[in-house]
């Protein structure tokens, strides 16, 4: 999702299938973190149903993040760490494992403060982490090194910078959620939902820009 713009592979029908696949997924995984924190859902649902939507939609998160970074690494060869846009899918997949752990831990429990730190929301903060470096290095792909702006905002462009947006937003999102130890109450949570749903957004957007055109409506 947010380096898959950048990729090319030959073989356009074989390549047009593969790229439909991993923005669907990165579609839904977004959908998932939009839905989750918007206002209400949780009281319509319940929070057990509310934490199976947060690790459902990071479990799509990671099956398009290794299919985006298979993609770079072995339809296109002898790729493996040597550009940026490679280290921008190796480290979002890494970013989208923590959150599997940090969704997957907030289905539990009876934790403690010191336990929702450690198993939620330190995996959480390091993934989001993971997200903005991968945003960050995606962004300076299009943009061109010692450029804050791209030379022009065409798709590419567009795609990585809704998606670093994405990613500023989870970021701050997670600093918010930590759980002051001192009262056992989060940060701030309406932080937390407003700027999860805002980056999800952001990411949905940016998923829907990577999907192929049709073979009949491509120019």
């Amino acid at each position: 999702m947010i380096g898959h713009a950048l990729v090319s592979v030959p073989r356009p029908a074989t390549r047009r299938g593969w790229d439909r696949a991993i923005a669907v997924g990165f579609a839904v995984g977004s959908a998932c973190f939009f839905i989750g924190p918007f206002p209400g859902f949780v009281q319509l649902v319940g929070a057990a149903a509310d934490g199976v939507v947060f690790f459902v939609g990071s479990v799509f998160f990671t099956l398009a993040a290794a299919m985006e970074l298979r993609e770079g690494t072995v339809r296109r060869g002898h790729r493996w760490g040597r550009d940026p846009s490679w280290w921008s899918a190796a480290v979002q997949f890494v970013g989208t494992l923590l959150f599997n752990l940090s969704t997957f831990s907030a289905l539990q429990e009876s934790l403690s403060t010191q336990q929702e730190d450690r198993l939620i929301w330190a995996p959480d903060a390091f993934g989001s982490a993971c997200f903005l470096v991968s945003g960050a290095l995606a962004y300076r792909v299009t943009a061109g090194p010692g450029r804050l702006l791209p030379a022009r905002m065409d798709r590419a462009g567009t795609t990585a910078a809704v998606n670093l947006l994405g990613c500023v937003l989870f970021g701050i999102s997670a600093i918010a959620s930590f759980v002051v130890p001192s009262s056992g109450s989060i940060l701030d949570l309406a932080v937390v939902n407003w700027s999860t749903a805002l980056g999800a957004l952001c990411f949905f957007i940016g998923a829907l820009l990577t999907l192929p055109a049709r073979p009949d409506m491509a120019s």
